[in-house]
């Protein structure tokens, strides 16, 4: 007999990851990277700053890519220009400097800043999992002790578990801004971290 489980408990993520990039687009390729260069740099300080550790800030993405002109169907395109870019990942451990640390990255990157990929997280959720897999397994096992009383039998051992763990990460959604000097508001919420689990049991 096989019986799925469900159990859920809540936490309050305190962890933010997320991705801040620059963008630069010049005439000349050396230029381009010079100028993403500089504004990766000021954005790194200014994240390191606010209480970022700078190894919780990782280089994700680099990438020159040529612009053409014309482009329409029929037409030769010609370069003209290179945009350049440099996006990184960073992780805050204390979501108190979270909001600073956006603010002060857009603000030094300025129009050339791109923040994408907001997140929020419990660092160490093993308590959080080891409920829910209670919850779960308990949930199951009321379940197939029901079933072996409707069927008129008696429940056996567990034969196999297969689980699966849900909501380790919650993902939140960061509008542009016209004031990249405010800092950016952060609400992290609830966490529901799920357990779910398929037991099979034997049926005597």
């Amino acid at each position: 007999m096989s019986v799925n489980g469900l159990g859920e408990v809540q936490g309050t993520p305190d962890t933010l990851t997320t991705q801040i990039g620059v963008e630069a687009v010049a005439t000349d390729v050396t230029a381009a990277i010079e100028q993403a260069n500089t504004a990766v740099t000021s954005v790194t300080d200014a994240i390191v700053a606010a209480g970022v550790d700078r190894s919780d800030v990782q280089t994700q993405q680099v990438s020159i890519d040529p612009q053409y002109s014309g482009g329409f169907s029929g037409d030769t395109s010609e370069i003209s220009g290179y945009r350049a870019t440099n996006t990184l990942r960073v992780t805050v451990r204390d979501l108190s400097k979270a909001s600073s640390v956006l603010g002060d990255a857009t603000t030094a990157g300025g129009n050339a800043t791109r923040v994408s990929g907001v997140s929020f997280r419990i660092d160490d959720n093993s308590a959080l999992v080891a409920d829910a897999r209670s919850r779960a397994f308990a949930d199951a096992r009321d379940r197939a002790e029901q079933y072996a009383t409707l069927s008129g039998g008696e429940l056996g051992g567990v034969l196999s578990i297969t689980e699966n763990i849900t909501g380790q990460e919650q993902p939140m959604t960061l509008s542009d801004r016209s004031s990249a000097s405010s800092a950016v508001p952060i609400e992290p919420g609830q966490q529901t971290v799920g357990v779910s689990v398929a037991v099979e049991w034997a049926l005597n």
